[in-house]
């Protein structure tokens, strides 16, 4: 009678609970037990691990195996624990020695030849196995993943025959440690920096952004504030453009940011780009897509469209078009800054601290109130989006059309008429844009270092009772802003958002306090508000 126990990892939303698997071996009927919660993925390991031991000359034991996978009231599913089972059977067995893996974790696939597969999801089981300091036995093919950790150490498996010739002193394989990631830098949109001479950058650049001074102003507020945002116009005047161009001028991400966005593509099965990843991710679902795929969902719950966008940007183009019962959903998690996904046999939960930004006609035709047609119309095609919705949207910004073309004013002049037409390079260069740019993010940098240092958070995540306390308006100010909001009959939610905003601006220009204008100029970005005002009472 042989007994062992092997560590490995579960997947648990972007947690990694230990995982035992617990293999007894006894006399009787040959017969392949797996218990403890584990659904038709995981019991399918039965026959994986069986032809994986007996391609690898390994006799399969003629006796009863029973294997349990604790804790039981843990829902398992996936492949990961071909590995762990596999390992437990032979240490069981006593062909490989049950002390030399008491300081492991084991997490992989097995293939019918017994090979080692990588498998979907392995970032947080590698970040839970380098917190408590042991050794991860995996795939070759998750040496992407677990590189991004830096001190990791893991041990980088073929097949079940290197494993067995590691752990018995055979063969003995390499440690390999984690790297780690150094900050990535991106020419012009993070840093200002340019690339070497003739390498073009073709990322969104703040830069190509000519006129629309109230749309860019709004982008550096909420940029400066993490705060929601609404492009509203006539088609072709830049709102895609504008919302693009968002995430040049945020910070990167840090460590930790970094790896918690990581760990919720790992589990998606979406590639991870070591020089890309501290850069904020930006996601554009197109308007058809569900309520299920924007939060996350399934048998086997994934992450959606608000979770990959966890510290970065979601935009949603044509809002209107997605429907009232699926922009709805979106509500919870942007208030809380996660989304539950609840499931009869289980509940998991998926971090979504995104900044929404989104962009839409004022009417069906494309233009407010532009003849073609009537205000009922134009009421009804914007009553697809909820007042609570509406509410959660800090900023509503009109982005009207550009007269005569003007958009290019500043880069014909500076082409100098005797050269003629020049690289966007030195166009670039010449007419001054880069230090637009680099001025722009020198701004919110600062304006977010504020904050930091007088909340620990940016100004969007601030609650009632630190409002109060970060934004002391005179009595004068205060009673305006109060009959101001009564006056536009805006909602409590309205009004502390508004007067985050207020507080974001006065950060933007370094004001201790929040003046007049400040709020004024926050009043002033409740574009949608006005125009379904307008036509109600039309």
């Amino acid at each position: 009678m042989g007994f062992a126990v092997i560590k490995t990892r579960g997947g648990e939303g972007i947690d990694a609970p230990l995982i035992q698997v617990e293999v007894h071996l006894a006399n009787g009927l040959p017969k392949f037990n797996l218990v403890g919660m584990a659904q038709t993925s995981v019991k399918e390991a039965r026959d994986r691990v069986r032809s994986a031991l007996m391609n690898s000359n390994i006799e399969f034991p003629a006796k009863r195996i029973t294997v349990n996978l604790a804790p039981t009231t843990l829902p398992k599913q996936g492949s990961r624990y071909d590995l762990p089972i596999a390992i437990g059977i032979l240490c069981a067995l006593g062909i490989v020695k049950t002390a030399a893996v008491q300081d492991c974790e084991f997490i992989g696939e097995l293939s019918l030849d017994g090979q080692v597969k990588g498998v979907q999801g392995a970032l947080p089981a590698m970040l839970a196995c380098a917190q408590v300091q042991r050794t991860l036995v995996c795939a070759p093919n998750n040496q992407l993943e677990a590189n991004l950790i830096e001190g990791s150490c893991r041990l980088e498996v073929a097949n079940l025959t290197a494993v067995i010739a590691h752990f018995n002193g055979q063969n003995r394989l390499p440690v390999a440690h984690g790297t780690g990631f150094k900050r990535s830098k991106v020419s012009n949109t993070n840093d200002g920096q340019s690339k070497p001479i003739g390498e073009f950058d073709r990322s969104p650049r703040w830069d190509d952004i000519i006129g629309q001074p109230q749309a860019k102003r709004a982008l550096q507020i909420a940029a400066a504030g993490r705060h929601n945002l609404l492009l509203v116009g006539p088609p072709g005047t830049g709102k895609s453009l504008l919302a693009n161009r968002l995430v040049s001028l945020l910070p990167d991400l840090n460590v930790a940011e970094a790896l918690e966005l990581a760990a919720i593509r790992s589990i998606k099965g979406e590639q991870i780009c070591p020089m890309q990843i501290q850069q904020r991710p930006f996601r554009s679902p197109h308007h058809t897509s569900t309520a299920l795929a924007l939060t996350g969902g399934g048998g086997n719950p994934l992450p959606g469209e608000v979770s990959l966008a966890h510290h970065g940007v979601l935009f949603l183009d044509e809002l209107p078009e997605f429907g009232r019962k699926t922009l709805d959903v979106l509500r919870e998690p942007l208030e809380t800054g996660d989304v539950h996904i609840a499931r009869a046999a289980r509940g998991v939960t998926y971090p979504a601290k995104f900044q929404l930004v989104a962009a839409m006609n004022p009417s069906p035709t494309g233009d407010f109130l532009d003849g073609r047609t009537n205000p009922e119309q134009t009421l009804r095609y914007l009553n697809r989006l909820s007042g609570p919705f509406l509410d959660r949207i800090d900023l509503q910004v009109e982005v009207p059309k550009v007269d005569n073309f003007d958009l290019f004013a500043g880069v014909v002049a500076s082409l100098p008429a005797e050269e003629g037409i020049q690289t966007t390079e030195s166009l670039v260069t010449e007419s001054g844009m880069e230090d637009s740019a680099i001025a722009a993010k020198l701004s919110i940098a600062v304006a977010r270092e504020r904050q930091l240092c007088r909340q620990t958070r940016v100004n969007a995540e601030l609650d009632g009772a630190e409002l109060i306390n970060v934004c002391d308006l005179s009595h004068d100010d205060n009673a305006f802003f109060r009959q101001a909001a009564s006056t536009l009959k805006l909602s409590i939610r309205v009004f502390h958002r508004l007067l985050k905003v207020a507080r974001t601006i006065a950060d933007l220009e370094q004001s201790e306090r929040v003046q007049r204008e400040h709020l004024l100029e926050a009043l002033g970005y409740r574009c949608v508000d006005k125009m379904i005002a307008q036509l109600s009472s039309s």
